[in-house]
């Protein structure tokens, strides 16, 4: 399926572009199993898109993730893992086997997805439209960049791989 018809674009969709999304809501993105997840379905929360790799000097903030997603998720805030192995090589192995690392080491319980690319021709249609928002464009340097996604499905803001969950607590709070 490619959206056309129902305005939403699927991530992988090379065909032409039906329609602009307006908000995240309007896109659709593959889930480790590779079936169609609609964002819709998370409408209203306060979103964190985070591009994630299990082989990165990042990849301790996972911890930081999941103290977060449980910390606020009864009020409504999700965060949206979306494993790359775009930077070095640093995301390697199936869906499988990279759900279970996080669950076994991080015991991360937040949706995790397809692996994806995040920059240039082949880069998901989510990427394309997050990094396409304004206050958040430009290329993804790396990986653990994160969007913050407001209750209206905009991009409220953009932070880099350096930057701690820790650290991006506040502006989190401040949406919910």
């Amino acid at each position: 399926m490619n959206g056309e018809g129902n305005g939403k674009r699927t991530i992988g969709d090379t065909s032409g572009r039906p329609s602009d999304p307006t908000d995240i809501y309007d896109l659709v993105v593959r889930g480790r199993d590779g079936g169609e997840r609609q964002l819709d379905q998370w409408r209203g929360q306060v979103l964190l898109v985070v591009n994630t790799a299990t082989g990165c000097g990042f990849t301790p903030q996972y911890e930081g993730l999941e103290t977060l997603y449980e910390r606020y998720r009864d009020r409504g805030f999700t965060i949206l893992d979306f494993p790359c192995n775009q930077f070095a090589g640093q995301a390697p192995g199936s869906a499988e086997d990279i759900h279970s690392f996080c669950t076994l080491h991080y015991n991360t319980a937040f949706p995790q997805f397809a692996k994806i690319k995040v920059n240039g021709k082949d880069a998901d249609p989510l990427y394309v439209w997050l990094k396409s928002q304004r206050g958040a464009t430009g290329r993804i340097t790396w990986n653990f960049t994160k969007f913050l996604i407001d209750r209206t499905g905009h991009v409220a803001a953009r932070f880099g791989s350096r930057t701690t969950p820790e650290e991006m607590e506040g502006a989190i709070a401040a949406l919910l």
